[in-house]
């Protein structure tokens, strides 16, 4: 199974995973979200939340956020384990992270 998903901070400025399952790595969700959450506290990510829980999509989205562009673009060895760990989350064959709108679509 093939799985792409691409990362935007806006026009021109976006970046294209292409994965097959064997470079998935069959990540089970719960080691994804382990993942998420470490990056999510070690880049010291602020979401407000009406109702005080962050989603996975929101942890998601503020990883890639507060990572920056420069980090996708400068440490492919992160941005790749980014994007596994986002495919074992979400299970899409493909996903784009829109991080200027804030949203995830499939």
């Amino acid at each position: 199974m093939q799985h792409q998903v691409i990362v935007s901070f806006g026009k021109d400025k976006e970046f294209d995973f292409k994965l097959g399952s064997i470079e998935s790595g069959g990540l089970a969700a719960e080691q994804a979200r382990m993942w998420f959450g470490r990056e999510f506290e070690a880049l010291e990510c602020d979401v407000a939340t009406p109702t005080g829980k962050i989603l996975a999509v929101d942890r998601i989205l503020s990883v890639a956020k507060y990572a920056g562009e420069a980090r996708f673009r400068e440490q492919p060895e992160w941005a790749q384990q980014f994007v596994r760990h986002t495919v074992a989350i979400l299970g899409r064959d493909l996903i784009r992270v829109d991080v200027v709108n804030y949203s995830i679509g499939y």
